[in-house]
């Protein structure tokens, strides 16, 4: 399985490319901005974008994702309870000073327990909600890697005060659905650097009590 991450936007979101080498299927998953340089690498392992995944509305996560559409043609993922909060990214951009993106059009609820599939590998929509109400994370059994966006980061967790955040909803939904994955799981967090579910369970100071 390629997998590609890249940095993109004011804030750094990492965008993931996973793609099949067999098939040369593609998912990318929170295409916030840079989209040139997420189509290059598109391109260079000559891949076809067959869906494009949301693990939440903030603007550093979805900015992009009209234009990453128009360029490829590929279906736009994001779970539903998000949809009030995708409607203020004009507001959004107010608080980061930045130009509104153009807004994407959602084609399919990315529900929990949903499966998305490129080639042979399977990508499972867990929805984990606490950041915002609509946050998902897909867990790839096959690669034991678990892309989290925003809820779970290296020591860390996601803030929870802006609309839409539960601080113990996002306690719970890491609970219920991300410790249970075995230890080994890679997790790709929405901003900075990798972890496993078996250190955030040693050393992530949120999780203690959990």
């Amino acid at each position: 399985m390629i997998h590609e991450v890249l940095p993109v936007g004011m804030l750094q979101c990492n965008c993931s490319v996973f793609g099949d080498e067999q098939t040369r299927e593609a998912i990318v998953v929170d295409p916030g901005d840079e989209i040139a340089s997420i189509l290059e690498i598109v391109a260079r392992h000559g891949l076809t974008v067959k869906a494009i995944v949301i693990t939440h509305a903030h603007i550093d996560h979805i900015g992009g994702a009209q234009k990453l559409k128009q360029a490829t043609g590929a279906p736009v993922y994001m779970n539903q309870n998000d949809a009030e909060l995708q409607k203020m990214l004009d507001v959004q951009a107010t608080w980061l000073g930045m130009k509104t993106p153009e807004a994407v059009v959602i084609d399919s609820d990315a529900k929990d327990g949903g499966v998305l599939t490129i080639g042979a590998t399977e990508f499972h929509v867990l929805h984990t909600p606490g950041h915002t109400q609509g946050s998902v994370s897909l867990w790839i059994p096959s690669e034991s890697k678990l892309v989290a966006g925003d809820t779970l980061f290296r020591d860390s967790i996601g803030r929870t005060d802006l609309p839409g955040g539960d601080g113990r909803q996002i306690l719970r939904s890491i609970h219920d659905k991300l410790l249970p994955l075995p230890e080994e799981t890679i997790v790709i967090p929405g901003h900075g650097a990798n972890t496993t579910i078996g250190r955030e369970k040693q050393f992530n100071y949120f999780l203690r009590e959990l």
